[in-house]
């Protein structure tokens, strides 16, 4: 997220004087006020240090913990000023290798409390010295210490565990801010092969920031109240106790927790004991005593402390406690995810033939929770809204993709928690596989979800589109480093693609063969730590054991071309010669991006006049496959990477890419329903990255009449008319010619739909790609002014406005609405008003409802809207940009939209924030070159100069698009000419 822009306005001299003078009128009241405050604030860090060791927070032995009370040391100090040392370095040394901690957090929170928040407590951390060393680092970040001290050598043997020795002075305790590192220089040297025990007390602010220990405000039957959870990775843990935090340091935890006594503290591991105690102000708090945890990385450490309800069973010996807002589970919310967590994890115990190694596991649903999920072994994390579902949640697909999350989240166990990756940069080992196998376990517990279309839609078409070669997926491990660099790798590349290059390497090696290999990498790691190519090694280890797979390299050697280089290859096959060759792909292709020398190791499935033939891999830039050469004859067709399965494009020659249209208009069920799919999207993506011709792609859409899936039709209509060009199209000769093509391919699957939801909308429930896809091709209908459409949408709203039960199908609601407007008058707008304010209607209804008001066709409408907008007893001020855009995204209100804003400028700039959210809308405004000079005039005569470069720099790319634009539409223009009757 970039700086802020600055906002435009303008000031005479003499209000610019006047400014001037209470500006430093205002630095000379603050220059006084810090002085006074820099005082104060120094007193009360002396009185807080002379205090610190008598408090609850000094002195862990008394409180049960098991850990010796720390020796007094000096308080830390900056290190900004310290010569070179093993400080400077990004990564810990490996002198020291932890391997227990006894954790005390004290998260200071009492019901009704007001703030602000803090929390306490005390690490001591047993490590093992791998090398003699006088200087102790491990990491800390935004945390207060004291107490520091080293205890050891400890002795060895039965019974020596924690006792023994003596301990070592600690010099000086002081913080390396950049590397986030707690610094302890020792008297003496620690010797290598003995055990120590390190000594922390720490205190922090407890915040509502989602990132380390946080709180979180919620209501729950009426009720307004707070809890306190944790997410720590990748590098948060630093933020809440000193630790060594890094994925390979693995240990294990004796966790204990300080809470309020109405709360109920959670960890990773199943609670042993609970106490009382009493804290310097005789406040009663319970004292929570959580088993020893297995071997695991401090990002997976966890608490939440909360008032919350659960519903439970046991599978396996595993008891599952699904936890959530009291008026959630008392309402079956719940209920959906106990019924599926159980049964994914003995699904993949069997699968992996590896027990999980757990007695306990909590699913927490948090009200507010932006990572969505996190797998912390024993208490898994998640948005409240990803693992509770509501029976008859107008969301028809809600129930798949919280399957898909909790199959995700469980995946993780054996793969990120069970076996971890060494460094960040092998994220994709964690999250590759647990978004593969989320598909695997999600078709596993609903088999109506086809995996092939699932995978493709959800995983695989996303990230061809986005995968821009921008990094590898597996990267260097000095490349990685640092807070911002790591969480920059929680994108779709390591997710997707990571996925889309599991879902390959298991279809080239067959499923058997890659859970074999899987089973035995798990079992060689469990506990421990991995790169990539361990995982090469026991795949190469099952293959070499076996005749029914041969590979043309070693399994390292492919599988690196694909982990180890940016982007993706394009193969382009030449039927006559049977020659396939290969480039990388580039959304633009042009002569200086395609000298590169990427090749990858390709396998190659490939059917031939409907028959499967046997599996072929490219291995050089190109190569010729004799059985690939072709007859003349139109009944000779091939067809590469059969449904899928393969990371990369397809590029057919002209005149075979035609016999496949061909082929589609006689029977359009030769081909199966993924590679439609696949051949339409392909060809309109390389068509628009300029490696093939946009006609060859125009070609494939003539047989639609035939095409009866709505998982087809979705991707057809978002290539043809994607939603942002909608009001471009719509004003060219173009759109007479696109209505008739179209609509005349449309209306055999159109009447289908329109009868099912006339008469029984539910029929529909239980088919997931029409659920999300219908939308987009109701929406395409009714904006070709099918009449049909238009009266399908007047009814259904006028039921609505009729009675309220007579509620609008939640999945097509968006279109409905909007049409229902514009076919109505202001009746029907008044109505929507009414919703949209109704005390029932959620976020998303709200949403709907501001889209819907802007469609109506009464320009008189629009202009009430848009000054609606301007009261803030109406709108929100956030929702000031939604509704100009919505209105300047329409025909009539494009002009409407653009004097508004012109004309209100000066008083929408003075709304806090809008400024940034109103430049982004104003890119709706401009469709020719005139309508680009004369928003460019404005930026000139309203921004900052800083403003005005970016935006003219924006505003020639615009223009640019314009022209390519234009040119697009001629030949559309002209193809839908010369073939309007086919």
């Amino acid at each position: 997220m970039g700086p802020k822009a600055a906002s435009g306005f303008y000031l005479g001299r003499k209000p610019a004087a006047l400014l001037a003078l209470l500006l430093a009128a205002l630095l000379l009241a603050l220059a006084v006020l810090g002085a006074l405050y820099g005082r104060c604030l120094r007193e009360v860090e002396e009185l807080r240090a002379a205090a610190a060791p008598a408090s609850p927070t000094a002195g862990p032995e008394e409180e049960g913990a098991g850990c010796c009370p720390p020796t007094p040391s000096p308080r830390p100090s900056p290190g900004s000023r310290r010569p070179p040392g093993l400080w400077d370095n990004p990564r810990l040394p490996r002198a020291l290798l932890p391997l227990h901690y006894e954790l005390r957090l004290w998260p200071r929170v009492s019901p009704g409390q007001p703030g602000p928040f803090v929390f306490s407590g005390q690490v001591n951390i047993t490590v093992r010295c791998a090398q003699d060393t006088a200087t102790v680092l491990l990491h800390s970040s935004k945390l207060e210490l004291w107490g520091a001290a080293v205890r050891g050598p400890l002795l060895e043997g039965p019974g020596g565990g924690g006792g023994g020795g003596g301990s070592t002075e600690v010099a000086e305790l002081w913080l390396e801010e950049r590397q986030e590192y707690a610094v302890l220089e020792l008297r003496r040297s620690l010797r290598a092969g003995g055990r120590y025990v390190l000594q922390l007390s720490f205190r922090g602010a407890l915040n509502e920031d989602p990132d380390g220990l946080f709180l979180t405000r919620y209501t729950d039957q009426g009720q307004s109240s707070m809890l306190i959870a944790s997410q720590l990775e990748p590098t948060y843990a630093r933020t809440v106790y000193p630790c060594f935090d890094e994925p390979a340091m693995k240990a294990t935890f004796n966790i204990i927790i300080v809470h309020h006594p109405s709360y109920v503290a959670l960890s990773n591991m199943p609670a042993i004991d609970t106490s009382e105690m009493k804290d310097e102000n005789g406040s009663l708090w319970t004292v929570t005593t959580f088993n020893t945890t297995l071997k695991m990385s401090t990002y997976l450490t966890a608490l939440v402390v909360c008032d919350f309800d659960y519903i439970t069973r046991t599978e396996r010996g595993n008891e599952i406690r699904i936890w959530g807002r009291k008026e959630a589970i008392k309402n079956g919310h719940a209920d959906y995810a106990l019924n599926i967590t159980g049964p994914l994890f003995s699904f993949l115990e069997d699968l992996f033939n590896i027990s999980y190694p757990l007695s306990k596991t909590d699913l927490v649903a948090l009200p507010d929770f932006r990572e969505g999920a996190m797998e912390n072994w024993g208490l898994m994390i998640f948005q409240e809204s990803t693992l509770m579902y509501i029976p008859r949640d107008p969301f028809g697909s809600k129930k798949a993709m919280i399957c898909l999350i909790v199959s995700h989240e469980i995946g993780h166990q054996w793969f990120g928690n069970l076996v971890t990756m060494n460094w960040w940069n092998d994220l994709w080992l964690n999250e590759g596989f647990a978004s593969y196998f989320e598909y695997i376990g999600a078709s596993y517990m609903e088999p109506r979800l086809p995996l092939n279309k699932f995978f493709y839609y959800q995983t695989l078409q996303p990230v061809l589109r986005e995968d821009k070669a921008a990094r590898s997926l597996s990267a260097r491990e000095e490349k990685i480093n640092g807070t911002f660099s790591l969480v920059g790798l929680f994108d779709i590349l390591t997710y997707s693609k990571g996925a889309s290059i599991v879902w390959m390497l298991s279809s080239f090696l067959t499923e058997r063969l890659f859970i074999k290999a899987l089973s035995s990498y798990l079992k060689a790691f469990s506990f421990s730590i991995v790169n990539q190519d361990d995982l090469w090694t026991h795949i190469q280890m099952v293959v070499d054991a076996q005749n029914e797979v041969q590979l043309p390299a070693s399994v390292k050697k492919i599988m690196d071309s694909w982990t180890c280089q940016n982007g993706f290859p394009v193969l382009t096959l030449n039927l006559s010669t049977g020659i396939i060759s290969q480039e990388q792909f580039y959304n633009k292709r042009t002569e200086n991006n395609t000298t590169y020398n990427n090749t990858w190791i390709v396998p190659i499935s490939w059917i031939r006049n409907g028959s499967a033939q046997p599996l072929v891999w490219l291995d050089n830039s190109s190569k010729m496959f004799p059985e690939m050469q072709i007859s003349d004859s139109e009944h000779d067709w091939i067809l590469l990477n059969v449904n899928m399965t393969g990371y990369y494009r397809v590029n057919y020659d002209p005149l075979h890419l035609k016999r496949l249209a061909q082929l589609l208009e006689k029977d359009p069920k030769a081909i199966p329903v993924v590679n439609r799919l696949h051949l339409v999207d392909d060809a309109f993506t390389l068509a628009q990255a300029g490696y093939i011709e946009i006609e060859s792609a125009f070609e494939l859409t003539k047989y639609l009449a035939k095409e009866d899936e709505m998982f087809v039709w979705y991707s057809v209509l978002s290539n043809l008319i994607p939603d942002n060009l909608e009001n471009i199209l719509i004003n060219y000769e173009l759109y007479p010619f696109l209505k008739k093509y179209l609509l005349k391919r449309m209306l055999p699957i159109y009447h289908y739909y329109a009868s099912i939801i006339r008469q029984n909308f539910d029929a529909l429930a239980d088919d997931y790609f029409d659920q999300i896809h219908l939308e987009k091709f109701i929406n395409t209908a009714c904006w070709l002014g099918l009449q049909d459409c238009l009266n399908l949408s007047s009814e259904l709203y006028t039921k609505w406005m009729e009675n309220p039960d007579n509620e609008i199908p939640f999945t097509i609601k968006r279109t409905i609405c909007c049409y229902g407007v514009a076919m109505g008058s202001d009746k029907e707008w008044d109505f929507a008003w009414k919703m949209y304010n109704h005390h029932n209607s959620t976020g998303i209804d709200k949403n709907i409802m501001l889209f819907a008001m802007s469609c109506t066709r009464e320009s008189w409408l629009l202009y009430r809207y848009l000054q609606y907008s301007l009261n803030n007893s109406l709108l929100s001020s956030d929702n000031i940009s939604i509704v100009i855009s919505n209105v300047a995204a329409t025909e009539i209100g494009q002009r409407i939209a653009w004097e508004f804003v012109t004309e209100n400028w000066l008083l929408l700039n003075e709304r806090n924030g809008i400024l940034q959210k109103l430049l982004g809308v104003m890119e709706n405004f401009v469709n020719t070159d005139l309508q680009i000079q004369e928003l460019q005039l404005f930026y000139n005569t309203t921004l900052d100069k800083d403003l005005q470069i970016a935006t003219t720099e924006i505003l020639q790319f615009a223009k640019f698009e314009n022209k390519e634009r234009r040119k697009l539409r001629a030949r559309f223009t002209d193809w839908l000419r010369k073939n309007i009757d086919d």
